[in-house]
């Protein structure tokens, strides 16, 4: 608690810088440029442990946009996430319009672990797709957010697995909270920060689908894939 009230009065107190540049801004505008305007498709590897709904992207996972999302995470900048999801807004209105996704239309934020969440002060990612709700509601479009999805304590840390290992260490611990879902048969798109080898994303889609719920798009921030 004590930790978390020092941080809240630093935060006011001290000015943010932009963590890919340094500049004096929290988020400065050429950082920011290189995301691109429209999301692309992603080439997910090739592997028979993960079947995934098309995946797009608006950068590499690399340079600003990582340490963007770094320090959203790992450094206590709460004010990256909300910043970060304007790009998801206008990536899902720019699907919207060549009609990848159909609305009405849900974003579930990935899975986080309840611990680490707290520990940041909030889920990075739903506070993305919070945000990129609202932008979509400032262009008229109707957007839920729906943060149903969970990582159990019985899932180990995947850094350093392989696809079929993480899928293998996820399948049964991605928990969806059916009193925070989206109706049956609602249209889905799962949100996340960036996107490796696709096993969250692919247990989390079966997850859903245990509710009737069909995963239209994932969309994230960056990709460590190659675009297709």
């Amino acid at each position: 608690m004590l930790h978390s009230v020092i941080k809240t009065v630093l935060d006011l107190v001290l000015p943010r810088t932009c963590p890919g540049c340094g500049a004096p801004v929290p988020w400065c505008a050429n950082c920011a440029s290189t995301l691109s305007a429209r999301p692309r498709r992603v080439l997910v590897p090739e592997s028979s442990a993960i079947s995934l709904p098309p995946v797009y992207a608006f950068a590499r996972y690399r340079g600003p946009v990582r340490a963007a999302v770094l320090a959203g995470k790992e450094k206590g900048r709460r004010d990256l996430p909300a910043l970060l999801g304007e790009s998801l807004g206008l990536g899902v209105l720019r699907l919207l319009s060549i009609s990848v996704l159909t609305t009405p239309l849900w974003l579930v934020p990935a899975p986080s672990r309840a611990w680490a969440a707290r520990a940041r002060g909030g889920d990075p990612v739903t506070a993305m797709a919070v945000a990129a709700a609202s932008i979509l509601s400032r262009h008229g479009s109707n957007v839920g957010v729906a943060p149903c999805l969970s990582t159990s304590r019985a899932a180990r840390d995947s850094v350093g697995l392989d696809a079929a290992s993480r899928v293998r260490n996820l399948r049964g611990r991605i928990i969806c909270d059916v009193r925070a879902c989206p109706p049956p048969g609602a249209a889905v798109v799962l949100v996340d920060d960036v996107f490796t080898t696709g096993a969250t994303s692919a247990i989390a889609s079966e997850a859903l689908a245990q509710f009737q719920l069909s995963v239209q798009a994932i969309l994230v921030l960056a990709t460590a894939a190659p675009f297709s």
